[in-house]
């Protein structure tokens, strides 16, 4: 799998060309509580108010928001030659080749432990607003879950990621290679909102992206309870803030980005617990934001290794999850999804999207491909 250079390339130079925003104009009206927003591709972004950054919430507009990020992605934008030394990390696109191990690690994968996870989650806080005690007790829930498998495994560690301006953090869960080879990660976002109220309303998050994180949570489980000492090194990121502009996302990608580390690929795992009733249970993969190549690959992943087929989704739009930050700073990026966008989880973002309402057969199949992802890429 080979990074997306060009479009970071085209990307980053198109912002260098726009006159930049000023340091001090950044400073001062980020003090003043002003948010710098981007909303479209191509466009400038612009600075909002608290007030208005929350009404593009409540009506689901998608958005990245930049105020932290914005002079880090105008200095990668000058330093090219970095970026283009990082191209030297090209693979050649594999193809599944580790049935005979991986059948093993799946028969490991529970329903059981997903739930308990996830029941946990959604009873405990009201909402996981980032910006909030409660967001940051979600944040140390998914820590103290994650530091439990870590103890069994010496080649596993795990922390904070923390990040500047809001109380939530994201978590980075690690298991060395024997190599220093190109990471392959899988991420969630751990934050959940009430699009109506979403400093104060009730938001158990249980299908968004509640089963993301609990996805994460039994791969890691699992692979660490099969042995799996893998050759290059693998991380599960559940992530803050992704519902308030991909905060979380945003940062972590950017700091890979700067640090000049190599990743071989990224899965983003947004909601897996849902398909209509009367249609085909699919797993539905994201036609844009996304690199054409590592999709192919999932595809190949699905046919192998899960029991429902894949179907390509209708585009998402501009930053519709945490997988659009890892394909802006130039990684290669896939995000399956529960189910073609109209047969999904009409009850996210409001206070019924609760656990017993997940089918719990549908997200398993998710939690496979996961682990074969990973398997598979870092084996």
């Amino acid at each position: 799998m080979k990074l997306s250079y060009g479009l970071l390339l085209s990307a980053l130079s198109a912002l260098a060309l726009a006159a930049p925003l000023a340091q001090d104009e950044i400073k001062q009206n980020a003090a003043s509580g002003l948010r710098l927003l981007s909303l479209e591709d191509g466009a400038e972004p612009v600075w909002k108010t608290a007030d208005e950054k929350l009404e593009l919430m409540k009506t689901g507009t998608k958005f990245f928001d930049v105020t932290e990020t914005y002079e880090r992605k105008q200095a990668l934008a000058a330093n090219k030659a970095k970026m283009v030394a990082r191209e030297t990390c090209l693979r050649t696109d594999p193809t599944p080749s580790h049935q005979s191990e991986l059948y093993g690690a799946l028969n490991l994968i529970a329903a059981e432990p997903m739930q308990a996870y996830l029941d946990e989650l959604t009873s405990t806080f009201n909402n996981r607003y980032y910006n909030s005690s409660t967001g940051k007790a979600a944040s140390d829930y998914v820590l103290k879950v994650a530091n439990q498998f870590a103890n069994t495994h010496d080649l596993v560690s795990v922390s904070k990621f923390e990040h500047s301006g809001f109380e939530q953090y994201s978590v980075i869960a690690r298991i060395e290679g024997s190599t220093d080879g190109p990471v392959t990660i899988i991420g969630a976002h751990l934050d959940a909102i009430n699009s109506q109220d979403p400093v104060n309303g009730r938001a158990p998050g249980a299908d968004d992206d509640g089963t993301g994180v609990v996805n994460l949570m039994e791969g890691m489980r699992t692979l660490i309870n099969f042995g799996f000492a893998p050759t290059m090194p693998i991380e599960f990121h559940w992530y803050a803030a992704g519902d308030a502009g991909l905060l979380g996302s945003q940062d972590v990608a950017t700091k890979y980005a700067e640090d000049g580390i190599e990743v071989r690929g990224f899965m983003e795992l947004e909601r897996s617990g849902y398909y209509a009733s009367g249609t085909k249970q699919v797993i539905a993969l994201q036609a844009d934001n996304v690199d054409a190549d590592l999709n192919e690959f999932v595809k190949s992943l699905v046919d192998t290794y899960a029991d429902i087929p894949w179907v390509m989704n209708t585009p998402c739009g501009y930053a519709c999850a945490d997988h659009a930050s890892w394909t802006a700073a130039g990684f290669a990026a896939v995000s399956p999804y529960e189910a073609i966008t109209g047969d999904d989880n009409p009850k996210a973002h409001t206070e019924n999207d609760i656990s017993r309402g997940i089918d719990w057969g549908h997200s398993i199949q998710f939690t496979k491909l996961a682990v074969s992802f990973l398997y598979e890429l870092a084996a």
